[in-house]
């Protein structure tokens, strides 16, 4: 692995992008998510402070910042605290992806605090796997980004070793997301149908699922094989010591960008695929050129024959695997699963020691290419490295996880909550194969005539097409598409949303629209409600088909005996009277900032963020270049024939110079003899 110095410098900057993606993102959704009046109030979970013990065995046992502002003398109440957090957080991110200063090891873990402060007290709205991904990486960037602002900390050799970490995560989430499609036994993967759903079953459909939809069916069971090799045989080439290997596996990867409407987890992958690059290649993006060759022909075409051969082992293995076939005639080409679950079960235990020990190679290989950095720092990340994540790896088969020494649980045990570590495994099962299931909510005045609420985000209106609401995280709507895949009894929160409409609750209703004039009931809230499931399908001149399927929640009323005892029984009732909300100078800020954007949409908030980063910084850009020309020039040289005119008289001088300067040190050696002390 060559110089790692401007690709670690890209992966500190995009973190610093996501995490203020992140804040923003859950700063807009915070009133009617956790609000006093919302679908899962924050101080319903809040627990009491406890005066009389110490601070740290309080974060121990509640590992959030949140319960800090009675210490502290902030007089907020818990969703202030929340949006308080937030904004901190939003504007340190900021700050770190402005100015390089800030990409600071001490900023990125109060980042990192303050993120996992959030996902503490989120409940089921913050419990998605990106988010468990962002708060690991985060983690591994304080280990990556320098320690600047407490100590002068330059590049060290050791640094190669812990942004191999980054690599280290970016195997387990591709790998372990592969891995998991095919043992779940899921039909739809084994069948080699699921690209034939996913696009359409995702939790936010992208604009272009429905053009993908209209493919041929052999070509999307060929795009469900290659997403499989893709997550499968191509993660380990990340530690190949071949460069063309890991770049080929770079581009790979970034291919798997566009697949998903997934919020910031498309950017969270790109940042951790910066760990396959090296400066040369960014120099190569930057336009400034490349260096010297360092291999001789020999070496150059031994690297190049290798990396044909392995992926000629690809393509083959992928051939003979999956029983693809050219059928001239009808000009397609065939695919079938050509081993059984079994076998596959098999070589799963075959390969997962092995590439722990691919691994275990590879960071070998970093340290001790990094012997002469700080022994201290390179002993702290390998016994990171493997001991922690190692647990939620080798969960995905169960024979080599009975193998992990107990020290090791016991260890994970005690960070667990920290959510370090975590196990990944997207789309394992496939869903919507009879059609996507979406809840359609409806509400009424009079029982008779049912109006149906839309929401922004999430398929409602058959005419209507997806939108692109990436980076933003619209949680409600992902929550929405999560509940139709069981029954609402399943997803407490869901009479907590069906309370706070009957209400007439305006925190909650932006989140389904922003605009009054959008939501039916903007007058006066329904005095009846009901939700209906739905099977959707893309359709062939609309965006959606749907026919109805059954009922899914049955129609309520504020004071009904059956949501009062589901409100009962999902603890959604209140627990102590609610407070009136505090009027200090910081609340009263707090507020303001709120009524700026609570009528804004949460995908135009973020793009407003990265239009005014992106501002800022062609502002610096273009300054620099004004600034820069403007220096002055050096003097232009004289002309050669002056200058060798002017050159005898030069000799002539220094030569008289130092004639003189001889005779006078004669003449002062003279006067020394005479001197009475030299002749006494």
């Amino acid at each position: 692995m060559g110089v790692t110095r401007l690709t670690r410098h890209m992966f500190l900057w995009s973190m610093a992008i996501i995490y203020m993606f992140a804040f923003a993102s859950l700063y807009v959704q915070i009133p009617g998510l956790y609000g006093n009046e919302g679908v899962l109030p924050v101080r319903l979970v809040e627990p009491r402070v406890n005066g009389s013990s110490l601070v740290l065995e309080q974060i121990h046992a509640h590992p959030s910042l949140l319960w800090l502002g009675p210490r502290l003398g902030l007089d907020l109440d818990a969703q202030q605290a929340m949006e308080l957090l937030c904004l901190a957080g939003a504007l340190l991110a900021l700050g770190a992806a402005l100015l390089e200063p800030l990409r600071d090891s001490l900023v990125f873990f109060c980042l990192w605090a303050l993120y996992l402060s959030l996902c503490q007290v989120g409940q089921d709205f913050l419990r998605f796997q990106w988010d468990s991904l962002l708060l690991e990486a985060g983690f591994l960037t304080v280990l990556v980004a320098p320690l600047n602002l407490l100590r002068c900390a330059t590049f060290r050799h050791h640094d190669a070793v812990t942004f191999w970490l980054a690599r280290w995560l970016l195997f387990r989430l591709t790998f372990g997301s592969g891995v998991a499609k095919l043992a779940s036994h899921c039909p739809s993967w084994w069948g080699l149908t699921a690209v034939n759903h996913m696009f359409e079953a995702q939790g936010i459909p992208l604009p272009w699922s429905w053009f993908i939809q209209q493919l041929p069916d052999w070509y999307l069971k060929l795009g469900t094989v290659g997403l499989l090799v893709t997550e499968i045989a191509v993660p380990p080439l990340y530690f190949a010591p071949i460069r063309s290997l890991r770049l080929a596996a770079f581009y790979i990867q970034v291919c798997l960008m566009f697949l998903g409407n997934y919020g910031f987890l498309p950017l969270l992958s790109l940042a951790l695929t910066f760990s396959l690059l090296d400066d040369d290649h960014i120099s190569y993006w930057l336009g400034h050129g490349k260096k010297k060759r360092t291999k001789t022909w020999p070496q150059t075409i031994m690297s190049l024959l290798v990396v044909l051969a392995v992926f000629a082992v690809i393509i083959y293995g992928t051939k003979v695997l999956f029983t693809l076939e050219i059928d001239w005639d009808a000009r397609t080409i065939t695919s079938k699963t050509a081993f059984t679950q079994q076998q596959f079960g098999n070589l799963l235990k075959l390969v997962t020691g092995p590439t722990i020990w691919v691994g275990v190679l590879s960071l070998t290989w970093e340290v001790v290419a990094a012997m002469l950095g700080t022994f201290y720092k390179i002993l702290s990340d390998w016994s990171w490295c493997f001991p922690h994540p190692q647990v939620p790896y080798s969960s995905m088969e169960q024979v080599y996880s009975s193998k992990i020494l107990p020290e090791v649980r016991q260890a994970y045990s005690l960070v667990e909550r920290y959510r370090l570590v975590s196990a990944y495994s997207l789309d394992s099962r496939m869903t919507g194969v009879a059609g996507r299931s979406e809840v359609i909510l409806e509400g009424s005045m009079d029982k008779n005539t049912w109006t149906e609420i839309e929401f922004m985000y999430k398929p409602g209106n058959v005419g209507v097409a997806p939108p692109v609401v990436a980076p933003h995280q619209p949680r409600l709507d992902w929550q929405m598409s999560q509940a139709a895949q069981g029954l609402a009894k399943q997803s407490p929160w869901f009479t907590g949303l069906v309370h706070c409409l009957l209400q007439g609750n305006k925190d909650v209703v932006r989140l389904i629209q922003t605009d009054s004039a959008q939501y039916p009931f903007s007058q006066a809230p329904p005095v009846y409600l009901r939700a209906s499931l739905y099977r959707y399908w893309s359709g062939p001149n609309e965006w959606w088909r749907r026919d109805y399927a059954e009922e899914f929640y049955p129609a309520v009323q504020l004071g009904d005996a059956t949501l009062e005892a589901m409100l009962n029984q999902h603890g959604l009732k209140e627990k102590f009277p609610i407070q009136p909300s505090p009027d200090s100078p910081l609340a009263q800020v707090l507020r303001q900032v709120r009524g700026h954007v609570q009528t804004l949409p949460g995908h135009l908030v973020l793009w407003s963020l990265l239009a005014t980063v992106a501002t800022i910084w062609l502002l610096k850009t273009l300054l620099s270049g004004v600034l820069g020309g403007r220096k002055a020039k050096p003097t232009p040289a004289e002309p050669k024939a002056k200058k060798a005119k002017d050159q005898p008289a030069e000799k002539s001088a220094s030569a008289s110079s130092l004639k003189a300067g001889r005779e006078n040190s004669e003449e002062s050696r003279r006067d020394a003899d005479k001197s009475p002390k030299k002749r006494k």
